[in-house]
């Protein structure tokens, strides 16, 4: 399958000033930064973002700011999902007009609409752009998952062209992909190797602020059948995906990470995210010593 968005996505942070203000300048010098490392795509306001903190002005300034940084080099996936269609909608066209690829559209939360529901607010996105979707399915923190009838509907539509998959489920994931042509996306870099053993065509990563060279490798190993070392990549990383994903909130960690790396991204998150503690950040740093990182 070809890969739409890319092979390797980072989901970004969204970088803060001390006073809680979006970073603007860092947030294009942290694009920047992903594209060298061996991203082919990166996702601009999801959940890593921190996007249920920030203002719609922020999510366009921030599309604009990450454009301008890297241009054409890279494909730019908005995140333009909430739990109401006609905001949805509003973000996905803003995104469109400030040059992003491609929307990614989160399934509602809290609010659990019923299946058939649910097809209609992805239809009803879908349908206001151009931009090709990807769907994001995602019920731990929705509270409602994409039935494989409705992910199988869903793929009918042309613009929805893959899938983000963040349900825990491989059996699920190569049920779709047996029947459709949806592409399918990691969502979990805890089961990124074995989502790309049944057919998924790329990962969304959060370690892949720091590991996008490794996760490449790995994928590019697994499809030239060299399946010894997409498995000893796999299983380096493992240290990485404990510590980055597994203690905490992704965002909290990965920011720490950044940090502790001296890339740009890390510092302050939003209420009511709080930074990494001191001892969550002296743990994070065996885990990345564990994964090869010299500190």
């Amino acid at each position: 399958m070809t890969a739409p968005f890319g092979r390797v996505l980072t989901a970004m942070v969204t970088p803060f000033t001390a006073d809680g203000s979006v970073d603007y300048p860092t947030a294009a010098a942290l694009a920047e930064h992903l594209v060298e490392q061996g991203n082919d795509g990166l996702v601009v306001n999801g959940t890593t973002g921190e996007s249920p903190t920030t203002s719609d002005d922020e999510k366009l300034r921030l599309i604009q700011a990450v454009r301008e940084a890297v241009g054409d080099r890279t494909t730019i996936l908005a995140g333009v999902g909430t739990n109401d269609t006609h905001h949805s909608v509003e973000l996905a066209r803003q995104a469109a007009q400030a040059g992003a690829h491609g929307a990614l559209v989160v399934t509602p939360y809290y609010n659990k609409p019923p299946q058939d529901a649910l097809i209609s607010h992805f239809t009803t996105i879908a349908d206001a752009t151009e931009l090709p979707v990807m769907l994001y399915d995602i019920p731990g923190r929705s509270g409602v998952a994409l039935s494989h009838d409705t992910l199988v509907r869903l793929a009918h539509h042309p613009r929805i062209v893959a899938n983000k998959d963040a349900k825990g489920d491989v059996f699920a994931a190569q049920r779709v992909l047996a029947e459709t042509d949806l592409c399918y996306y990691s969502g979990d870099d805890a089961l990124n190797l074995p989502l790309i053993s049944i057919g998924a065509v790329g990962v969304v990563s959060v370690i892949g602020h720091i590991v996008a060279d490794r996760l490449a490798a790995m994928i590019e190993a697994y499809e030239t059948g060299d399946v010894a070392t997409a498995r000893e990549i796999n299983t380096a990383l493992t240290s990485v995906v404990v510590g980055i994903m597994s203690r905490t909130q992704g965002v909290v960690m990965v920011k720490a990470a950044l940090d502790i790396l001296g890339r740009p991204g890390g510092g302050t998150l939003r209420a009511p995210m709080l930074a990494a503690s001191q001892a969550e950040r002296e743990q994070l740093r065996i885990d990345l010593k564990a994964a090869g990182f010299e500190l």
